[in-house]
């Protein structure tokens, strides 16, 4: 269990949990309840973001299989529709997805997938902290920028009321959501418990409760939008688990990921305000023994799927109110190493899936892969920027009228992969 201390990061409250066992603590509950009911909330779009940290291997998760360089360049790790050669799902008669993605094929064919292939950041760094930082900022060649893109975004939506506005499903608030605007880090709902980082005041506070840590600091150590956050989940009314059931039939991975988007899915059916949801998947490092069929990058893929294809399920009636987003830090080389793994690249892909997404294609502007088109000689160049992605999906769907002003510097274009501009 983490320690119970008080914290404060860039003017938002982290609460932190551990343990998830299934189920939704009383008090969440009852607030939401009290939230939704006495405030009349309604159903609200939410962007939902998933980070893969570590850098995902984007040539074989969605492999333009009919590229001969990739098959001598990977000649233990390439993969085709081919019976023999591991029977990847054909797109489009040139790109083909990891038979582990299955689940979430039918949102490609109906047209609500998106894959955007070739995308990355064009600060070059092959280090995870500093691509997921520069990622996460949305400044790709600043490291003086204090505030993330996402929480730049909730900046720029109509005033609300809801503490659940903007919700990291992690361990410590991400990044992207470091900022002015108000954001909530919940390992998850189940346990959970509240710090605030460099403050002195955090080495004498020992609660043996969250009500009692709550009068302890209330005064001392809070702002006044902090206070009103925990005012709010202070309201212990009459909500009841049973109200927010997973939709019948769905049946979530018992995965970090999977539990994550499971509770992620039951703060969208609360209307409790939630506008911006985060969460992220780790081991996507495959150095050694990254595999084919089987292997670790394998049950990644199968994860990181069946959780987004049971999250999607779960949503049912708020499915037209949801877009969700994927990223990944870099891709790996495009030539296998000697430990039967790849090392650290440059372009990866990513998916969008949503109602309002232009889904069944695979937007991409890859060359050959051929040596003389490769950065370095070695890697999948960068031809979309990271950039033109997320302005493109959020300022689509958060309605934000000058998405440019989420990424300071940035006057690319908008990938054109969602149906309302």
């Amino acid at each position: 269990m983490i320690p119970r201390r008080a914290f404060m990061k860039s003017g938002a409250i982290a609460l932190f949990a551990a343990g998830f066992q299934g189920g939704i603590p009383g008090f969440l509950l009852r607030a939401a309840g009290a939230q939704s009911t006495s405030k009349g909330l309604n159903k609200k779009k939410v962007m939902v973001c998933i980070f893969q940290r570590g850098a995902m291997d984007g040539l074989m998760a969605v492999t333009p299989f009919t590229d001969p360089a990739l098959r001598t360049l990977r000649p233990g790790l390439f993969m085709s529709p081919a019976e023999k050669e591991g029977k990847i799902i054909d797109l489009d008669g040139k790109f083909g997805m990891h038979p582990s993605l299955q689940s979430l094929y039918p949102f490609f064919t109906d047209g609500r997938l998106a894959v955007v292939h070739g995308v990355g950041s064009p600060n070059t760094t092959r280090s995870h902290f500093d691509a997921q930082d520069y990622m996460e900022s949305g400044t790709p060649f600043s490291k003086s920028t204090q505030s993330g893109w996402l929480n730049r975004a909730v900046g720029k939506l109509p005033e609300a009321n809801s503490p659940f506005r903007a919700v990291s499903l992690t361990a410590a608030l991400p990044r992207c959501l470091y900022g002015d605007q108000e954001s909530l880090a919940i390992a998850n709902l189940q346990e959970f418990a509240v710090q605030v980082r460099g403050n002195p005041m955090a080495a004498r506070v020992a609660a043996g409760s969250f009500e009692q840590l709550y009068d302890v600091t209330t005064s001392e150590l809070l702002n006044k939008t902090a206070r009103e956050s925990f005012d709010a989940l202070q309201q212990l009314k009459q909500a009841n688990m049973k109200s927010y059931p997973v939709t019948a039939g769905v049946v979530y991975p018992n995965t970090p990921l999977g539990n994550s988007l499971k509770q992620i899915a039951t703060l969208i059916k609360m209307n409790v305000g939630l506008e911006v949801a985060f969460t992220e998947s780790g081991g996507w490092d495959t150095h050694f023994n990254q595999g084919t069929l089987n292997g670790a990058f394998a049950r990644n893929l199968k994860d990181f799927s069946d959780s987004i294809a049971a999250f999607w399920a779960d949503l049912s009636a708020y499915q037209d109110e949801v877009t969700l987003l994927t990223m990944t830090e870099f891709g790996r080389t495009v030539h296998q190493n000697g430990t039967g793994g790849t090392d650290h690249g440059r372009a990866s892909c990513l998916w969008v899936l949503g109602n309002d997404v232009q889904g069944g294609k695979v937007y991409q502007q890859m060359k050959p892969l051929n040596k003389e088109n490769l950065e370095d000689g070695r890697d999948v160049p960068v031809t979309t920027d990271f950039r033109s992605v997320f302005s493109a999906v959020v300022g689509n769907h958060l309605s934000i009228t000058q998405p440019e002003q989420l990424f300071p510097g940035f006057n690319g274009s908008p990938v054109p992969l969602m149906k309302r501009s």
